[in-house]
């Protein structure tokens, strides 16, 4: 009996002896693979859709809201996962402390990331100047801001040392709980700051100093924020405590021989651990990469590091040094897989030392932490500019009145020059799959790869029109031609596809006229197709290659056929012989059909201009000079000669 038709006895009896799993197995799907909040809403919609009971629909929603409070504490403890991994790596710095400004600096660094804010900062007190100093800035511009120095008792900073308590505005300007001077106005003007978090970096019962949070606009902390911040702040005035504990304890010590004698047999552990993490540390801070990392690693390790793809590791030792989080051994070697999210990048893979204590196992670790972290910047940063590039490009060629001023700008921060001179290249693979999913690969491979050579070379690139579109700059002395057969080549060899490309001639400021650029992209289109209806694919070309032509062959005509017909048997006489008929008709005609001109140009006898002429003739027909056959046969030619090989 239909459900809908069951008495609601027998519909509550249904309902109820239903496995409620079945209503939260969907859920449990999308908590399992980690769905946004909105796709909690598909199975209830589904549900209604399909006429589903009521029981099963309240049922369903029941578990919706079961999943959805799971959801939250999940992301909660991630997100208190991540604070608390933060605040173990600073424990672990203060652990093994050397150097106090780079602890400092990493605290505030980490405060900074963690909080999402513009900037975060340190100050300390200085009781021999009863003032107040900056001592560490993270995410500064202002000079000002960073060198200020406060009296005792002034600004936020001030409120926070007086009362030893957090204290946070989400308008600085506009607050009057503390004393405002100009000095700290000024400074906090030029740095842009709105809304300040501060909280205090205590020693027993006296505050040393101030650790803030900021943004350049306004905002509310949250509680958790306030207590992540003080915890820091804690860690700050632990590592100060710290090292001043330091520098009495080596004061003491250097009159103990003994000490030394201990302090010497530590040495070298300390001191390499101490030297792979400076390493590590500035390898980050200026830029390094994946192999430099390696590199480094493999000097304080004594051995050959080298980072390995995930398909060129052994995946059963992959595999466990992922689930157990540390490296492992396998055969001679060591592997620590490089993870990021849940997301297996690779892994750092120490060659032929089987022999490791736990420090240089913990240095392995430690660098293949910072090698995920540096992959994951370079693919965010890469896919950002790529974003913005791609909206800035499409704004040229859509939004027309669009403020040149705001474009120049925006290109500016791309460190593009839209004032010059430019060329528009429209690029297309040859290639079509059947697949659809490799077509759409392939296609992200040259947008990709279009993008990378945009930015290298200054210029813009965005996916359009099932290709590519790249707006690059045209060097003095270059040509829109020498650019279109470089671009073919190198964007044909990064994605190891054949890739056709047409150039548009040269647009000055694009900025000042947008419309041009949509005028310049439509005219490198049409010079595209012309390149691939001549036969050219994986060429390229400017429209100035093909003069009144390009319109010609902007549309799906035949041309080869066209070719054939008109002047076929002069190229297949010429093929079979190896004779000179189409040379000495295109001398024939560019010398306005005078045989006494043409054998001067072709340096022969005119008896010899007269034969070859007399057996064009024979091959295409009496009436082959009249003046409809020879627009034909002239067009013929030109089109044959654009539709040869070129020398690149």
């Amino acid at each position: 009996m239909p459900r809908d038709h069951m008495h609601p006895d027998q519909r509550s009896r249904a309902a109820a002896e239903a496995p409620l799993s079945s209503a939260e197995t969907p859920f449990l799907e999308l908590l399992a693979r980690g769905a946004s909040a909105d796709a909690y809403e598909q199975p209830v919609l589904m549900a209604r859709a399909e006429g589903r009971s009521t029981e099963w629909i309240v049922a369903l929603e029941q578990a919706k809201l079961l999943a959805l409070r799971v959801r939250s504490e999940l992301e909660g403890r991630r997100r208190r996962e991540a604070e608390l991994s933060a605040l173990f790596e600073t424990a672990h710095d203060l652990a093994g402390l050397r150097d106090l400004d780079a602890v400092l600096q990493a605290i505030v660094q980490r405060a900074r990331s963690l909080l999402g804010t513009d900037v975060a900062y340190l100050s300390l007190n200085d009781p021999a100047r009863g003032d107040t100093y900056m001592r560490v800035t993270e995410g500064s511009v202002a000079a000002r801001f960073q060198q200020l120095r406060l009296g005792m008792g002034e600004g936020l900073g001030g409120l926070v040392a007086q009362t030893a308590r957090p204290y946070v505005t989400d308008d600085y300007f506009k607050d009057d709980r503390f004393q405002h001077t100009l000095t700290i106005d000024a400074g906090v003007r030029d740095e842009g700051l709105i809304a300040i978090l501060g909280v205090p970096l205590t020693l027993g019962h006296h505050v040393i100093g101030v650790l803030f949070a900021a943004d350049r606009r306004a905002r509310v902390f949250e509680r958790e924020q306030i207590a992540l911040l003080g915890s820091f702040a804690a860690l700050a005035a632990a590592a100060l405590d710290t090292a001043n504990l330091l520098t009495e304890t080596r004061s003491a010590l250097a009159d103990l021989e003994r000490a030394n004698e201990i302090i010497r047999d530590r040495s070298g552990v300390i001191e390499r651990a101490s030297d792979v993490h400076d390493r590590l540390a500035q390898l980050v801070l200026h830029g390094g990469g994946v192999h430099d990392v390696a590199a480094a690693v493999s000097q304080v390790l004594d051995g050959t590091v080298e980072f390995t793809e995930v398909a060129a590791t052994p995946a059963r030792a992959l595999e466990a040094a992922r689930a157990e989080g540390h490296a492992v051994r396998h055969g001679d070697d060591w592997i620590a897989a490089v993870i990021a999210g849940g997301e297996l990048l690779g892994a750092l893979v120490l060659r032929g030392h089987p022999g490791l204590d736990p420090v240089d196992q913990s240095t392995l670790e430690r660098a293949a932490t910072v090698t995920s972290l540096l992959l994951l910047a370079r693919r965010s940063a890469a896919e950002a500019e790529q974003r913005v590039r791609g909206e800035l490009l499409d704004d040229l060629l859509d939004a027309r009145d669009r403020d040149p001023r705001l474009l120049r700008e925006r290109a500016a921060r791309l460190y593009a020059d839209l004032d010059s001179t430019h060329i528009v290249l429209a690029a297309r693979l040859d290639v079509t799959s059947a697949d659809a999913d490799q077509e759409a690969s392939a296609r992200r491979r040259l947008w990709s790869a279009a993008s990378h050579l945009a930015a290298t070379r200054h210029g813009l690139a965005a996916a359009r029109d099932g290709g590519t579109v790249l707006v690059l700059p045209l060097e003095g002395g270059d040509t829109a031609t020498a650019v279109a057969r470089r671009t073919a080549r190198h964007l044909g060899t990064a994605v190891q596809e054949s890739v056709t490309v047409g150039a548009s001639a040269p647009v000055e400021a694009p900025a000042a006229h947008p419309e041009a650029v949509a005028a310049a992209y439509d005219e490198s289109r049409r010079c595209l197709d012309a390149l691939r209806l001549l036969g050219r694919s994986g060429d390229g070309a400017a429209a100035e290659d093909f003069g009144f032509l390009g319109l010609l062959l902007a549309g799906d005509r035949d041309i080869a056929g066209f070719v054939d017909r008109t002047i076929g048997q002069v190229v297949a006489y010429d093929e079979r012989r190896g004779t000179d008929l189409l040379q000495t008709l295109d001398a024939y005609f560019a010398c306005g059909m005078s045989p006494a001109r043409t054998k001067d140009d072709l340096h022969v006898h005119v008896n010899t201009v007269a034969q070859r002429l007399e057996r064009v003739g024979r091959l295409l027909g009496a009436d082959w000079q009249s003046p409809a056959r020879v627009l034909e046969i002239q067009l013929a030619l030109r089109l044959h000669r654009l539709s040869a090989p070129t020398q690149r």
